[in-house]
């Protein structure tokens, strides 16, 4: 019991003050965990990090649920996944109460209103950040670009990064053996990369609690890619697949996910309060955390079998370029809606300079910075 005392303490403290996206979290973890607390060695700490990359899921939670379990079994899993979880639920399930109250009415409104472009400028730096570690060489180069025109033509983005993933780690083990890719005809290559884009999954539907639970269970079981890919997942789901909400809608709870403390995935209760009040958020996080435990109950016994996979490190590297490649379609989409007026441009131009000019800024800042920027621009 008192290791599970410990273990809440440390991950509701980690849940308030974890601000800065996963890479920032994860820091704070081994801070405490490895340096402080001495729960385990500096090494086994790195070979949790390289098992959340390679399964689906948000990386920082499932780092909590990992070194929960490490600590104290199965209940020190569930303990830590939602202690860390818990504060930013709280925090964005109440934003949302207020939100869905106060959201369009005139003096709420201009504070809102910088959020968007500055939201599409920390997603588009996301992309530019990541993709410098994620494309190395131009065969992910490749399979990013077919990814993004596939998605363009407007297939879901879910498959698209699921199939980019698969087909692209077999075009990646095929071109590294020796002379197979030469050998290769022009057109089989191509076509090879393009399979992804052979069905498209998109339709729409009524509001329903229970397909509102799935919709999120599915996004959980195949998130791959990181907080910022949520964007992609919710626009091609939600968005244009079953038309539960706007892409302004969307835009808002992204930037509340940004300037709330914990994880990313608390968008998830935003938008499940947006469309179905209380029992939908309530649905929506159930359904977007549940496979993260699973899969960290199933995949902790295995981590050093899963790390020397070479089939594994291909896949993840091209689940990565793909979910990079769709994050860049949605935020060029997102722009194309929202970057329409001086204001807005002149906000994004600012969010630019900011990026540029201090290091590692924390994206909550942006984001309050286009809600004052917003908000006084509007007087003009």
């Amino acid at each position: 019991m008192d290791k599970l005392k410990e273990i809440a303490f440390v991950f509701l403290k980690l849940g308030l003050i974890a601000f800065g996206g996963p890479a920032a979290h994860i820091a704070m973890f081994e801070d405490e965990v490895v340096t402080r607390r001495k729960w385990m060695s500096q090494q086994h700490f790195l070979d949790l990090v390289g098992a959340t990359n390679l399964i689906p899921g948000p990386n920082s939670t499932e780092m909590a649920i990992h070194c929960g379990y490490h600590r104290a079994g199965i209940a020190g899993l569930f303990v830590a996944g939602l202690c860390f979880m818990l504060p930013a639920l709280l925090i964005t399930g109440a934003l949302a109460g207020v939100y869905v109250r106060y959201g369009d009415l005139p003096e709420v409104a201009p504070f809102l209103y910088g959020i968007k472009p500055a939201v599409i400028i920390i997603i588009i730096n996301a992309v530019y950040r990541l993709g410098r570690k994620a494309v190395h060489g131009w065969r992910l180069f490749l399979i990013g670009f077919f990814i993004a025109v596939i998605n363009l033509s407007g297939f879901n983005e879910i498959f698209s990064i699921l199939a980019g993933g698969l087909f692209g780690a077999l075009f990646l083990y095929l071109s590294g053996r020796k002379n197979m890719l030469h050998s290769m005809h022009p057109v089989a290559l191509i076509s090879l990369l393009a399979l992804p884009g052979i069905a498209n999954t998109i339709g729409k539907s009524q509001v329903s609690l229970g397909k509102l639970f799935l919709t999120f269970l599915k996004i959980g079981t195949v998130w791959f890619g990181g907080g910022y890919i949520l964007v992609a997942y919710f626009n091609g789901e939600l968005v244009e697949g079953l038309n539960w909400l706007t892409r302004k809608e969307l835009l808002d709870a992204i930037a509340v996910g940004q300037f709330t403390p914990g994880p990313f995935l608390s968008s998830a209760t935003f938008i499940g309060y947006q469309i179905a009040g209380i029992s939908g958020a309530v649905l929506a996080t159930l359904g977007i955390t549940i496979p993260s435990f699973i899969f960290v109950l199933l995949v902790n016994p295995l981590i050093p079998r899963i790390r020397q996979s070479d089939f594994f490190a291909k896949f993840l590297d091209a689940v990565n370029v793909s979910a990079l490649a769709v994050m860049l379609v949605v935020a060029l989409r997102l722009g194309a809606q929202v970057l329409i007026d001086w204001r807005a441009i002149v906000i994004a131009a600012l969010s630019i300079l900011a990026l540029l000019s201090v290091k590692k800024i924390n994206p909550a800042y942006l984001v309050a910075g286009g809600v004052v920027l917003g908000y006084i621009l509007l007087l003009f």
